[in-house]
Protein backbone atom coordinates (compact mmCIF):
# COMPACT_ATOMS: atom_id res chain seq x y z
CA UNK A 1 0.00 0.00 0.00
CA UNK A 2 2.73 2.25 0.79
CA UNK A 3 4.62 1.48 -2.66
CA UNK A 4 1.64 2.37 -4.29
CA UNK A 5 1.08 5.43 -2.38
CA UNK A 6 4.73 6.47 -3.12
CA UNK A 7 4.31 6.02 -6.57
CA UNK A 8 0.87 7.76 -7.41
CA UNK A 9 3.03 10.43 -5.24
CA UNK A 10 5.50 10.72 -7.88
CA UNK A 11 2.85 10.51 -10.78
CA UNK A 12 1.75 13.65 -9.15
CA UNK A 13 4.60 16.04 -10.78
CA UNK A 14 4.52 14.11 -13.99
CA UNK A 15 0.68 14.90 -14.76
CA UNK A 16 1.30 18.57 -14.07
CA UNK A 17 4.35 18.74 -16.40
CA UNK A 18 2.34 17.00 -19.16
CA UNK A 19 -0.98 19.37 -18.67
CA UNK A 20 1.89 21.96 -18.96
CA UNK A 21 3.33 21.22 -22.04
CA UNK A 22 0.01 19.83 -23.25
CA UNK A 23 -2.73 22.31 -23.16
CA UNK A 24 -1.32 24.54 -20.74
CA UNK A 25 0.63 25.87 -23.81
CA UNK A 26 -2.75 27.40 -25.25
CA UNK A 27 -3.24 29.03 -21.54
CA UNK A 28 0.80 30.47 -21.81
CA UNK A 29 -0.38 32.11 -25.21
CA UNK A 30 -3.55 33.97 -23.49
CA UNK A 31 -1.40 35.17 -20.53
CA UNK A 32 1.25 36.81 -23.09
CA UNK A 33 -1.73 38.23 -25.22
CA UNK A 34 -3.64 39.16 -22.48
CA UNK A 35 -0.47 41.09 -21.33
CA UNK A 36 0.44 42.38 -24.74
CA UNK A 37 -3.33 43.50 -24.83
CA UNK A 38 -2.98 45.29 -21.19
CA UNK A 39 0.19 47.33 -22.39
CA UNK A 40 -1.56 47.98 -25.61
CA UNK A 41 -4.49 49.54 -23.77
CA UNK A 42 -2.27 51.87 -21.25
CA UNK A 43 -0.29 53.27 -24.22
CA UNK A 44 -3.86 54.60 -25.83
CA UNK A 45 -4.83 55.66 -22.74
CA UNK A 46 -1.78 57.30 -22.82
CA UNK A 47 -2.16 58.45 -26.17
CA UNK A 48 1.12 56.74 -27.26
CA UNK A 49 -0.16 55.36 -31.00
CA UNK A 50 3.33 53.34 -31.86
CA UNK A 51 3.24 51.79 -28.86
CA UNK A 52 -0.30 50.46 -28.69
CA UNK A 53 0.75 49.55 -32.73
CA UNK A 54 3.44 47.73 -31.56
CA UNK A 55 1.84 45.99 -28.48
CA UNK A 56 -1.32 45.33 -30.53
CA UNK A 57 0.34 43.38 -33.52
CA UNK A 58 2.14 41.53 -30.52
CA UNK A 59 -0.58 40.24 -28.80
CA UNK A 60 -1.67 39.26 -32.43
CA UNK A 61 0.88 37.14 -33.26
CA UNK A 62 0.56 35.83 -29.72
CA UNK A 63 -2.62 34.70 -30.38
CA UNK A 64 -3.97 31.31 -31.44
CA UNK A 65 -5.33 30.77 -35.03
CA UNK A 66 -8.78 29.86 -33.70
CA UNK A 67 -9.61 32.77 -31.61
CA UNK A 68 -10.58 34.79 -35.28
CA UNK A 69 -13.34 36.85 -33.71
CA UNK A 70 -10.62 38.16 -31.04
CA UNK A 71 -7.96 38.58 -33.70
CA UNK A 72 -10.25 40.77 -36.20
CA UNK A 73 -11.14 43.12 -32.90
CA UNK A 74 -7.40 43.36 -32.45
CA UNK A 75 -7.29 44.42 -35.84
CA UNK A 76 -10.04 46.57 -35.23
CA UNK A 77 -7.98 48.25 -33.02
CA UNK A 78 -4.86 48.73 -35.17
CA UNK A 79 -6.67 50.43 -37.68
CA UNK A 80 -7.52 52.61 -35.22
CA UNK A 81 -4.85 53.42 -33.39
CA UNK A 82 -3.02 54.12 -36.86
CA UNK A 83 -5.42 56.75 -37.72
CA UNK A 84 -4.37 58.80 -34.52
CA UNK A 85 -0.51 57.85 -35.18
CA UNK A 86 -0.95 59.78 -38.70
CA UNK A 87 -1.52 56.36 -40.74
CA UNK A 88 -4.64 57.44 -42.19
CA UNK A 89 -4.34 56.15 -45.60
CA UNK A 90 -3.40 52.37 -44.43
CA UNK A 91 -5.51 52.34 -41.74
CA UNK A 92 -8.47 53.32 -44.46
CA UNK A 93 -7.44 50.66 -46.91
CA UNK A 94 -7.53 47.65 -43.89
CA UNK A 95 -10.37 48.99 -42.43
CA UNK A 96 -11.84 48.15 -46.06
CA UNK A 97 -10.43 44.73 -46.29
CA UNK A 98 -11.70 44.01 -42.54
CA UNK A 99 -15.13 45.11 -43.41
CA UNK A 100 -15.32 43.06 -46.66
CA UNK A 101 -13.82 40.10 -43.96
CA UNK A 102 -16.93 41.06 -41.33
CA UNK A 103 -19.40 41.12 -44.14
CA UNK A 104 -18.74 37.70 -45.36
CA UNK A 105 -18.95 35.60 -41.92
CA UNK A 106 -22.50 36.63 -40.24
CA UNK A 107 -21.35 33.98 -37.73
CA UNK A 108 -19.29 37.18 -36.14
CA UNK A 109 -21.09 39.63 -33.84
CA UNK A 110 -23.25 42.63 -35.00
CA UNK A 111 -21.35 45.30 -32.40
CA UNK A 112 -17.98 44.27 -34.21
CA UNK A 113 -19.65 44.84 -37.68
CA UNK A 114 -21.06 48.09 -36.58
CA UNK A 115 -17.67 49.20 -35.10
CA UNK A 116 -15.54 48.57 -37.69
CA UNK A 117 -18.32 50.32 -40.38
CA UNK A 118 -18.24 52.68 -38.41
CA UNK A 119 -14.70 53.44 -38.17
CA UNK A 120 -13.98 53.03 -41.56
CA UNK A 121 -17.08 55.47 -42.25
CA UNK A 122 -14.84 58.15 -40.06
CA UNK A 123 -11.81 57.14 -42.18
CA UNK A 124 -13.43 57.92 -45.06
CA UNK A 125 -14.58 61.41 -43.25
CA UNK A 126 -11.29 62.15 -42.73
CA UNK A 127 -9.72 61.58 -46.21
CA UNK A 128 -12.49 63.58 -47.75
CA UNK A 129 -11.16 66.67 -45.24
CA UNK A 130 -8.06 66.25 -45.70
CA UNK A 131 -8.29 65.78 -49.51
CA UNK A 132 -10.62 69.39 -49.41
CA UNK A 133 -8.10 70.99 -47.48
CA UNK A 134 -5.17 69.83 -50.20
CA UNK A 135 -7.19 71.40 -52.57
CA UNK A 136 -7.97 68.21 -54.87
CA UNK A 137 -10.56 67.88 -57.43
CA UNK A 138 -14.01 66.83 -56.75
CA UNK A 139 -13.34 63.41 -59.09
CA UNK A 140 -11.00 62.79 -56.08
CA UNK A 141 -12.96 63.15 -52.66
CA UNK A 142 -15.98 63.02 -54.21
CA UNK A 143 -16.63 59.18 -53.70
CA UNK A 144 -15.07 59.05 -50.26
CA UNK A 145 -17.11 60.91 -49.10
CA UNK A 146 -20.48 59.46 -50.33
CA UNK A 147 -18.92 55.91 -49.50
CA UNK A 148 -19.31 57.66 -45.85
CA UNK A 149 -22.38 58.92 -46.19
CA UNK A 150 -23.98 55.71 -47.08
CA UNK A 151 -21.97 53.97 -44.37
CA UNK A 152 -23.18 56.98 -42.04
CA UNK A 153 -26.73 56.25 -43.26
CA UNK A 154 -26.29 52.21 -42.86
CA UNK A 155 -25.43 52.93 -39.72
CA UNK A 156 -28.29 54.96 -38.66
CA UNK A 157 -30.94 52.50 -39.87
CA UNK A 158 -29.40 49.45 -38.38
CA UNK A 159 -26.81 50.62 -35.62
CA UNK A 160 -26.97 50.94 -32.18
CA UNK A 161 -26.38 54.59 -31.36
CA UNK A 162 -29.07 56.04 -34.02
CA UNK A 163 -28.50 59.56 -32.47
CA UNK A 164 -24.20 59.25 -32.98
CA UNK A 165 -24.76 57.55 -36.65
CA UNK A 166 -27.21 60.57 -37.54
CA UNK A 167 -25.06 63.15 -36.53
CA UNK A 168 -21.94 61.85 -38.25
CA UNK A 169 -24.52 61.77 -41.23
CA UNK A 170 -25.43 65.48 -40.85
CA UNK A 171 -21.46 66.29 -40.74
CA UNK A 172 -20.60 64.37 -43.84
CA UNK A 173 -23.14 65.66 -45.80
CA UNK A 174 -22.01 68.80 -44.35
CA UNK A 175 -18.33 68.39 -45.24
CA UNK A 176 -19.12 67.28 -49.07
CA UNK A 177 -21.10 70.81 -49.52
CA UNK A 178 -18.70 72.71 -48.24
CA UNK A 179 -15.98 74.58 -50.15
CA UNK A 180 -12.47 74.29 -49.64
CA UNK A 181 -11.79 78.04 -48.35
CA UNK A 182 -14.32 77.22 -46.06
CA UNK A 183 -11.99 74.60 -44.28
CA UNK A 184 -9.27 76.90 -44.09
CA UNK A 185 -8.19 78.19 -40.83
CA UNK A 186 -10.83 75.76 -39.16
CA UNK A 187 -9.39 73.45 -36.71
CA UNK A 188 -8.98 69.89 -38.44
CA UNK A 189 -11.72 67.97 -36.64
CA UNK A 190 -10.20 65.33 -34.20
CA UNK A 191 -10.50 61.58 -34.61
Amino acid sequence: MRLLLAILWLLVPLGFAAYHFGPGQEKVKFDQTEAFLADARAAVSSEDWPAAIDSYQKALAQLPKDEKETALRIELEIAKAKMQDSGLPEAREELASLVDRLNDDPSLPADLREDALSTLANSRYYMTYLMKLEGLPASEWEPEIEAARQEYKLLAQTGGDREKHLADLESAIRLARAEPTELYGLPIPNQ
